[in-house]
């Protein structure tokens, strides 16, 4: 047998063995969801989704958790979104390569997969502590924000560098400055993969819950914050909370809120895949 057709049985084997693994995983990724959809579908109604949360069971429902998503994701993308995109302009485009250029690449990089408890610790001290914002909806915000700038900015820069440079070349050769060549030709034509970017970091914004613990947010609150110096509750804070009880009930209301947070989940992640694909359709070189 010759070399070749050894590392075709081998390219084989291991593409078997990757194929295996994925059914597996879609399997048992299948029968949770089915779990949790079983159980807790037939509570998501409309009183569910407009009541606040109760000691009985029947009561409870989830909309101060899901105003206090809302909130938390708005305050996010306002301060993540143009931080992150003005660091990956500025890294990609006009910051010259260096020692500390690199090191600050390999940074951003590692930062992106720090686990999340670490930018709570971070937060808390930060934000609760010497800034005094206290556990409030702006000092969960700019946790969250730390944690998905790292993911903004790697997905902005590579949505930056995947422009062809011959763009660059011609709007420089028409007189253009660096600052008209990124605005009016660089980011129209990245735009597609940075809002994939923003939106799937986003999506990971919302499931956290760590960070949020940290930081103060409630696990029980009967109301709607209006400011974003109030208190809040957000959707894993409030399912944790449930799952953490013991009557069954609480069970139940905890599987009908994975199910509209997982919801939230794919239809983000959804709109990402749209948009880039509309963007590619649309951009072509």
């Amino acid at each position: 047998m010759t070399n070749s057709e050894k590392n075709r049985i081998k390219d084989k084997a291991f593409q078997w063995f990757g194929i295996t693994c994925t059914i597996i995983g879609l399997l048992v990724l299948a029968i949770f969801i089915g779990d949790i959809i079983a159980e807790g579908f037939a509570r998501i109604d409309w009183k569910f989704l407009t009541s606040y949360p109760s000691k009985k069971p029947e009561k409870a429902g989830l909309y101060s958790a899901m105003m206090g998503t809302l909130w938390m994701l708005g305050l996010t993308a306002i301060i993540a979104i143009p931080l992150g995109i003005g660091a990956g302009i500025y890294f990609e485009e006009y910051a010259k390569k260096s020692r500390m250029a690199n090191i600050l690449e390999i940074n951003l990089a590692n930062l992106a997969g720090v686990p999340s408890i670490i930018y709570g610790l971070l937060g808390l001290e930060i934000f609760v502590r010497s800034m005094g914002m206290g556990t409030s909806l702006l000092a969960g915000a700019c946790t969250l924000s730390l944690l998905i700038l790292p993911i903004i900015i790697v997905s902005t820069r590579e949505a930056l560098r995947a422009v062809p440079n011959s763009i660059r070349q011609a709007s420089y050769g028409m007189g253009a400055n660096t600052w008209q060549t990124i605005w009016h030709q660089i980011l129209p034509a990245s735009m597609g993969g940075i809002l994939t970017g923003i939106i799937l970091s986003l999506s990971r914004a919302i499931g956290e819950t760590a960070p949020l613990i940290v930081t103060g947010a409630l696990a029980y609150v009967a109301f709607v914050p209006e400011t974003p110096m109030d208190q809040y509750t957000v959707m894993p804070m409030q399912i944790f909370n449930w799952i953490s009880r013991p009557q069954h009930g609480f069970q139940v209301n905890a599987a009908a809120g994975i199910i509209i947070l997982l919801c939230i989940t794919f239809l983000l992640n959804g709109i990402a895949v749209f948009l880039r694909n509309r963007w590619q359709k649309k951009v072509k070189w």
